[in-house]
């Protein structure tokens, strides 16, 4: 026991020199990152006297404080060195989260603070004044927010919102965030691209803001940076070093830099050119995976692709040139693989002909634009989408079935999807997901989720009520039908407002029966939307009424990687500031298998069980 107490002291000492030796802070959080570092610095001649005093008069009630001293103490480092090390971008966007959690580090060592009995420590009055003093600084600090930088704030949300922001914007933020150079905006990309793949993406939404600031940013370094002929020196030195391209910009099938990437229905990331050719040589499985992809739509990797595109520059390699040129070249005027008469005379029917010629027609384009790329082109071109859209409202079903079919199918091709929603087709879409027969539903909700892909379209099918219509589909549709439903469901709910819509709309309680139901095949669709959902305060609140700890335990314990994943997220979105839910886990054995996937999980997995075992640890400290 003396020994556990000495290396309890020896830990404390370390962790207040790691603190106290953690570099200067330059971003908006230097006040609260200064403020806590001279904090907890203070609390260096506790540790020191300690450990020249006797250890073995430490009791039990002494340990349990320098415990909890421990423990929030280590929580305090990792946090500081985060902030230090994270995108500067990132935290001016999210400063009332960052500050909140400066509070949350402020309380936990405020309250272990209050467990240490000083009148019991073999210290000199001396140095147990200045702790008291110590501990009064941090009781001040508890529940006292940062007041946030007002200009700060102002040109964030001018940058944000306005089309042409003035350029004194953006030499305000430079100073505010400390980015004045090109080197210091080198490593604010290398920390962007490093909190993207760390933790397994940021939303859409959000890094095309930082992406938006960060270039904005680099122009206004090269406009009035002087140090820029030294800086264009090192970036032609650059140049001559071929730099190592990470594994994480390299297609898993050429192992060449990727120039498209996009993501396939298990969520592995493919250069667009190769995975086609393997989609288009008849394979229905992933590559890496070798999981059988639920569809073949190909949605854009566009963080991934903006995160390229920064590497490229910051290392003076040539940005990749877009694909496509040579399929617009072969789709041209002057023919492609595709007959542009044998189109011209279909839309002639569709335009012009009867019910059942427009049926046939409507036909034959949906299996032209199923077969190759070319046909999506030429068929577009050609001026079909808008007649198709028309056809949605069609009374014969067969025909309506051929339309919405049609549309998914040159909704394949990313340019076809503004021309498909600027022909007015998503309220139809939806109509047809409502009231449509099975297939049409079916292929309805698939030809959503390829819109989807396109953030402003997540907003306009989200706003055309297709979120209720789709989960009237995953509760009655036949097991293809649930999937394309499921698939629609998580890619809308990337946006915050469709994840609100999917909440109120009653979403839990049928993807909790499919969680119930293993033989169903859906357990995999319903556990990434629940841990999508379990991010937003409501989502978090309508799965925890539904008591989903004991399925969440179990399929931690015995589910595919995946699955024990997201059900670790959502674990953990449920245990934070939740003492119950923390108690009925423990109750479960959570602990057990948490340390097992803490081990032998996913790296996300392995993050989220450390995370929901450290909540524990301090429920545990704070009971005992």
């Amino acid at each position: 026991m003396d020994h556990e107490k000495e290396a309890l002291i020896n830990e404390l000492t370390e962790l207040i020199d790691a603190v106290s030796g953690l570099p200067e802070c330059k971003n908006v959080s230097k006040r609260m990152y200064s403020s806590l570092v001279r904090r907890v610095k203070l609390l260096s001649p506790l540790v020191e006297e300690m450990k020249d005093s006797d250890i073995v008069e430490v009791g039990d009630e002494v340990v349990h404080g320098l415990e909890l001293l421990r423990i929030a103490l280590n929580s305090a480092l990792e946090f500081l060195k985060s902030v230090n090390e994270g995108s500067k971008i990132f935290q001016a966007l999210q400063m009332d989260t960052i500050s909140l959690r400066f509070l949350n580090v402020t309380e936990q060592i405020e309250d272990a603070l209050s467990h240490i009995p000083y009148n019991k420590l073999d210290i000199s009055e001396e140095v147990r004044e200045q702790i008291e003093l110590v501990h009064t600084q941090f009781k001040r600090a508890k529940g006292k927010m940062e007041s946030p930088d007002v200009q700060l704030v102002i040109d964030l949300a001018m940058a944000e919102r306005e089309q042409d922001p003035e350029s004194m914007i953006f030499k305000r933020l430079s100073e505010k965030l400390h980015l004045r150079t090109v080197n210091d905006l080198k490593k604010e990309s290398l920390a962007i691209h490093d909190m993207v793949i760390s933790s397994g993406g940021v939303p859409e939404e959000c890094f095309e803001t930082i992406a938006f600031l960060l270039r904005k940013l680099k122009d206004c370094a090269m406009t009035g940076n002087p140090e820029m002929d030294a800086l264009e020196g090192d970036k032609s030195m650059i140049k001559h070093r071929s730099p190592v391209i990470p594994d994480d910009f390299r297609c898993p099938i050429s192992l060449e830099l990727m120039k498209d990437p996009v993501i396939v229905s298990t969520g592995q990331t493919y250069e667009r050119s190769c995975i086609q050719k393997w989609l288009d040589a008849g394979h229905k499985t992933c590559p890496k995976t070798q999981q059988t992809l639920l569809h073949t739509a190909l949605t854009p990797n566009y963080v991934l692709k903006s995160l390229i595109a920064l590497w490229c520059e910051n290392n003076g390699v040539e940005l990749p040139k877009n694909q496509g040129n040579c399929r617009n070249k072969r789709s041209g005027a002057g023919g492609s693989d595709c007959d542009r008469a044998a189109i011209d005379a279909l839309l002639q029917k569709l335009a012009n002909g009867n019910p059942e010629q427009q049926r046939a027609a409507a036909g034959e384009l949906r299996l032209l634009a199923k077969r190759n790329a070319d046909n999506r082109v030429c068929i577009a071109e050609a001026g079909a989408i808008p007649l198709l859209v028309e056809l949605l409202s069609s009374s014969d079903s067969r025909t309506q079935e051929h339309a919405v079919t049609a549309l998914l199918n040159l909704s394949i091709n990313e340019s076809n999807k503004g021309t498909i929603v600027n022909a007015g087709a998503i309220p139809d879409i939806v109509d047809v997901l409502r009231n449509g027969s099975m297939e049409a539903r079916e292929n309805a909700a698939a030809t959503l989720f390829s819109l989807s892909v396109v953030d402003e379209n997540k907003v306009a099918i989200g706003a055309a009520g297709a979120i209720p219509a789709l989960i009237d589909l995953l509760c009655q549709g036949t097991p293809r039908g649930k999937k394309d439903a499921a698939t629609a469901i998580f890619n809308l709910s990337i946006y915050q407002g469709n994840k609100v819509r999917a909440v109120r709309a009653g979403i839990v309680p049928p993807l909790m029966r499919l969680l119930k139901d293993p033989g169903g095949g859906m357990m995999d669709e319903a556990l990434a939307i629940l841990a999508i959902l379990a991010s937003h305060q409501e989502g978090k609140a309508a799965i925890g009424q539904a008591e989903p700890i004991p399925i969440l335990v179990e399929v931690i314990r015995t589910g595919s990687s995946r699955n024990r994943e997201n059900a670790a997220a959502i674990l953990w979105s449920l245990c934070t500031g939740d003492v119950q839910n923390l108690k009925v886990a423990r109750d479960l054995g959570v602990e057990e298998v948490l340390k097992e996937l803490s081990e032998n999980g996913t790296d996300r997995a392995k993050r989220k069980a450390g995370s929901v075992l450290e909540l524990l640890q301090r429920a545990d400290a704070v009971d005992s």
